[in-house]
């Protein structure tokens, strides 16, 4: 099969009950794209018209490559849950998902982190910046893309969306729903990480999902290895976040929230016991550090970001987690 003429609009989906991975599959239902969806254990009893639910584990070489039988698109949103085993788990993955790519020319679409980056590449952050990681998760990345890149050369296509921090109504493990605030609590109040005065960059997931599938509608026009960066959210000083909150609460009628500093000595404390208070502590950098994303690349691209205004999607964020009455 030629790269170019695998235009069928059918998508795999791995990672479809995570955040990114659940939202760009709905937004790709929606588009009119027929979803398989890799998931281990029971399968939903209901599925909408257009998602067909496989079970499978994106650890089995078989498993991805039958379900991949086909697609033109793979979505590479899987994640070991809970940070267990990461180191172990995240390679072999991509190998089975890489594998299927080539097998089918397809194109893979990857959620980039900014953990590949170090210091050296801020405050302002450009695709081609050197990578420099300062943790195990940040090396382990830069390698991810790596064999993303070499996979390029060899009958698959890359998409990469880099973004800052994601929020939304379902984002599951996310700075957002497991440190500012908790889900299906009212918020008394928000913990904020970062550094005072430092600015800080975030994204909403619908944003990031809508960027994806209007890239995938130009894939045939992009490099074989195509990376993007998103502006999303940029909050200069680390108060637009926490003051978008509060007006959420209040506008729902509940009482503005108290504004705290973070506990990372209670974290630095429990870390040792619990692997995803470990990661997350790897990544305290970022909260002390000005990064913002130059979305130029993109723009050229699209002409224009999707962009949900700050208090739309934090209100929508909130109501999603259940923090509104």
């Amino acid at each position: 099969m030629d790269i170019n003429t695998n235009q069928n609009k059918t998508a795999l989906v791995l990672g479809a009950t995570g955040g990114i991975g659940g939202e760009l599959m709905r937004q790709l239902l929606a588009a009119g794209w027929q979803v398989r969806a890799l998931k281990r254990g029971e399968l939903p009893p209901i599925s909408p018209d257009g998602l067909t639910w496989l079970q499978g584990d994106a650890l089995s070489r078989s498993d991805v490559m039958a379900a991949a039988k086909g697609c033109s698109v793979i979505v590479h949103a899987v994640n070991p849950p809970g940070y267990r085993n990461w180191g172990q788990l995240v390679l072999p993955m991509l190998d089975n998902t890489i594998a299927a790519a080539i097998a089918e020319h397809a194109t893979i679409v990857l959620p980039g982190t900014v953990y590949n980056y170090g210091p050296d590449a801020f405050p302002v952050l450009m695709e081609e910046a050197p990578q420099h990681p300062q943790t195990r998760k940040g090396a382990i990345r830069v390698e991810l893309e790596a064999r993303l890149e070499q996979a390029s050369t060899q009958g698959a296509k890359v998409i990469i969306v880099r973004a800052g921090d994601f929020f939304g109504p379902q984002s599951g493990n996310t700075w957002f729903a497991q440190g500012l605030v908790k889900p299906g609590q009212a918020v008394r109040t928000v913990q904020y990480p970062g550094a005072e005065g430092v600015g800080h960059q975030w994204s909403y997931l619908p944003d990031v999902a809508r960027t994806m599938l209007q890239l995938l509608d130009l894939r045939h026009t992009l490099p074989a290895f195509a990376r993007f960066h998103m502006a999303g959210h940029w909050d200069h000083d680390g108060r637009q976040m926490t003051a978008a909150i509060s007006r959420a609460v209040l506008q729902s009628g509940g009482a503005a929230p108290a504004i705290r500093r973070f506990p990372w000595w209670l974290m630095t404390l429990a870390s040792p016991f619990v692997a995803t208070l470990r990661e997350l502590r790897e990544m305290r950098y970022l909260w002390q550090t000005p990064l913002q994303m130059d979305n130029t690349r993109l723009l050229a691209v699209l002409g224009k970001e999707p962009h949900t205004p700050l208090d739309e999607a934090v209100r929508a964020t909130l109501q999603g987690m259940g923090n509104l009455a």
